[in-house]
C-alpha cells in the first residue's frame, strides 16, 4: 500500500552522549563495528563518523544483542571493499541521547538527493555516455506556527541554529517506517506573514550525507 506524508512525525536529535572510539568496522552485509565498553543497547541511533565516505556522518541502528565491545549496525552493507577499503573504516560514533518532536508543522518541501550525471563522448565512439557521478545534496524546509517560540521544539531548533553542528532529522510514517537525514538546521526567527493563513517560521535543513531508512 501506498505510503501517504499527512501523518508524518517529524523530530531532530537534540542531543548526544559523547562521543567513543570505534577501532574497526568488518566488510559484512551488516557491519560490524568494534567500540571498547560502548554501553549500546539494541534500537539505539548512533551517528557514524568514519573513513568510509559512504558511511561518513550516517545514522545507524545497533541490531541484535551486542557484546561489551563489538555491535552490529543494522542494514549497513560494507561487503564491497572497493568502496569500504578493509581497515579504513574507523573513526567515532555518538548515540542520540535525546529526540525533541516538531509538532505544528506545515508546508513541507524536499529537493535533491537525485543522480548527477555526467556525459562523456569518446573520440573512438560515435554515441555518448552518461555516467553518474554521484548524488546531489539533500534540501528540505518546513514551517512551524509562529506561536511555538519559546517551546522546547523552537529553543531546540535555535540551538541547533546558532551551534550549526551535525544533527540528524527523524521523520517517523505512518506505517512505523523511519528515515534518517543527517544534517544541519536553521531556523528563520523572523516570522513570516502571508495573507490568510497563519504566522509561521521557517525551517531549513541541509543534508549532508544519504538518509538511512529502518
Amino acid at each position: 500500500m501506498a505510503t501517504l506524508p499527512k501523518g508524518t512525525i517529524l523530530a531532530v536529535a537534540s542531543a548526544f552522549a559523547a562521543a567513543k572510539t570505534v577501532s574497526a568496522v568488518s566488510n559484512a552485509s551488516e557491519a560490524v563495528f568494534t567500540c571498547t565498553a560502548h554501553g549500546y543497547s539494541v534500537g539505539d541511533i548512533l551517528q557514524v563518523y568514519s573513513g568510509w565516505g559512504r558511511l561518513n556522518r550516517r545514522a545507524v541502528r545497533v541490531k541484535s544483542t551486542p557484546t561489551a565491545d563489538t555491535f552490529v549496525a543494522e542494514k549497513i552493507d560494507t561487503t564491497n571493499v572497493e568502496y569500504f577499503p578493509a581497515g579504513s573504516g574507523i573513526g567515532t560514533v555518538r548515540k542520540v541521547s535525546t529526540w525533541t518532536q516538531i509538532p505544528k508543522y506545515l508546508n513541507p518541501s524536499s529537493s535533491g538527493g537525485e543522480p548527477k550525471p555526467v556525459t562523456v563522448e569518446f573520440m573512438d565512439e560515435d554515441v555518448e555516455t552518461t555516467l553518474n557521478n554521484g548524488f546531489s545534496a539533500v534540501n528540505e524546509t518546513f514551517d512551524i506556527d509562529a506561536d511555538q517560540f519559546g517551546t522546547a521544539s523552537y529553543l531546540a531548533l535555535v540551538a541547533l541554529t546558532d551551534q550549526q553542528t551535525d544533527t540528524i532529522l527523524k521523520k517517523t510514517l505512518k506505517s512505523g517506517s523511519l528515515v534518517f537525514t543527517p544534517c544541519t538546521v536553521a531556523l528563520n526567527e523572523n516570522p513570516q506573514m502571508s495573507g490568510g493563513t497563519i504566522m509561521v517560521n521557517r525551517v531549513s535543513v541541509n543534508g549532508n550525507g544519504r538518509i538511512t531508512r529502518y
